[in-house]
């Protein structure tokens, strides 16, 4: 079993960064890969980024590719999504997910979700 709490969402103008964080309960942390999703007003959840359980594999979803990077630290039980160059079509509610295996950019995959956090950009 695994909680997990995000953290660091705001309001922040378009061109501003913010570096969401996601707290995770449990010692078998290390073994889950980690994700990313964002839901926006009328609009389904979708793939943001992942990152492997060991932490050095990584994928993005083309619309944040040179401008998120996600992170973790299996030793602080915590994952991170720094996101940089923010623009207002990034607002949504950002979720993290875990999932024993890597790979997949479907939510239905993930077992473990966060109650999420809110960014806002404005313009």
């Amino acid at each position: 079993q695994v909680q997990l709490v995000e953290s660091g969402g705001g309001l922040v103008q378009a061109g501003g960064s913010l570096r969401l964080s996601c707290a995770a309960s449990g010692r078998t942390f290390s073994t889950y890969a980690m994700a990313w999703f964002r839901q926006a007003p009328g609009k389904e959840r979708e793939f943001v980024a992942s990152i492997s359980s060991s932490g050095r594999i990584t994928s993005y979803a083309d619309f944040v590719k040179g401008r998120f990077t996600i992170s973790r630290d299996n030793a602080k039980n915590t994952v991170y999504l720094q996101m940089n160059s923010l623009k207002p079509e990034d607002t949504a509610l950002y979720y993290c997910a875990a999932d024993a295996e890597y790979g997949a950019r479907t939510f239905a995959n993930y077992v473990y979700w966060g109650q999420g956090t809110q960014v806002t950009v404005s313009s």
